[in-house]
């Protein structure tokens, strides 16, 4: 396939990867309970949140905290872990689907709060769930170019109001059991914070090479997940099985350039047990090398990735392949490769 559909980066090395978790943990039975009058009269039992997708979990911001202060937290980390500057950073994208506001950017508010300098251009890139593996293609097609040195991807998620309203909502009267189930993606949502700082590899030689990736798109089902503050509407099936094809559709055509079979670890994009055992199964990969948050932190949008990778690269060792993967609603997918 012709194009940007297949991306190889030669002098782009991941320096850092940093999270910021939010403090407070809403459980799913609290969820239940909160629910337990429609739950009754749609004669639907508790645990469906459990058993269906597997999230226990998730984490929403404590009053002393938000998503754009826990966003600029992970950077300052990121870039100190890096040994980075902030005056060396060239371009910073902000890749959060949460948004205070139409205009300006997040990004100019990160911006600010990392005290990055005038000459460093900032934007957001939304593009839901991928929206940070595609910052990170894109900065690092522009270090490449030789444009910058430095790029920061940063995002921070708060589910707290898509949770909240969509609770309200369900529990109006007059709601059925297809209303129910087209909002039940809301409530496995999560808050959280994440950023990286990558580079040039050759100035950098301790850092993990970004290889390259792929990239599809579906957008013929651009209606099939549609989320805004007032809540998350699904056509959960169609998603699944559109999503399911795109993926294994990019996974079939990407054997052309790239070894993927074996990875060291495959870092997916954190959705639920169903999402992740149908693509485990169809690519015939080896599930123990799949780690898992969406049990305990539940699905955190963009952030889920780099969230996870930060959790796993603890594990991790000089030389270990890993495979970022995700899938955007619209529908999108990416997989990137690093050399850890």
């Amino acid at each position: 396939m012709n194009g940007n559909a297949t991306t190889r980066h030669s002098n782009v090395a991941l320096l850092s990867v940093t999270s910021t978790m939010a403090d407070r943990v809403t459980t799913s039975e609290s969820i239940d309970e909160k629910l337990s009058p429609v739950l009754k009269r749609l004669k639907l039992p508790t645990g469906l949140l459990q058993r269906v997708a597997g999230v226990y979990e998730r984490r929403n911001w404590s009053t002393e905290q938000s998503f754009d202060a826990a966003a600029i937290d992970a950077g300052k980390r990121a870039l100190a872990e890096a040994g980075v500057r902030p005056d060396q950073v060239g371009l910073l994208i902000n890749t959060s689907v949460t948004r205070p506001h139409l205009e300006p950017s997040v990004a100019v508010r990160l911006h600010h709060g990392l005290g990055l300098p005038s000459s460093a251009t900032n934007f957001d890139i939304a593009n839901a769930c991928l929206g940070f593996v595609n910052g990170m293609t894109l900065a690092a097609q522009l270090i490449d170019a030789g444009q910058i040195d430095y790029a920061v991807i940063i995002d921070g998620e708060d589910a707290d109001d898509v949770q909240v309203n969509t609770i309200d909502r369900l529990l109006t009267k007059g709601y059925g059991r297809d209303d129910f189930m087209s909002e039940f993606a809301s409530l496995t949502l999560g808050s959280g914070a994440a950023a990286a700082v990558i580079g040039r590899a050759d100035l950098h030689p301790e850092g993990h090479r970004i290889v390259g990736g792929v990239t599809r798109a579906a957008t013929e089902n651009y209606d099939l997940c549609v989320g805004s503050v007032d809540g998350m509407f699904t056509d959960a099936k169609a998603l699944l099985k559109r999503g399911m094809e795109l993926v294994v559709s990019a996974w079939k055509e990407a054997k052309r350039d790239w070894n993927w079979q074996r990875m060291d670890r495959y870092i997916m994009h954190q959705v639920s047990d169903v999402h992740t055992g149908a693509f485990v199964k169809a690519a015939g990969i080896d599930k123990k090398l799949v780690p898992l948050t969406y049990p305990t932190l539940g699905n955190v949008g963009p952030a889920s990735i780099p969230i996870t990778l930060v959790e796993e690269s603890k594990t991790l060792s000089k030389g270990d392949r890993v495979l970022l993967m995700g899938v955007g609603s619209g529908i999108n997918t990416a997989m990137m490769e690093l050399a850890w």
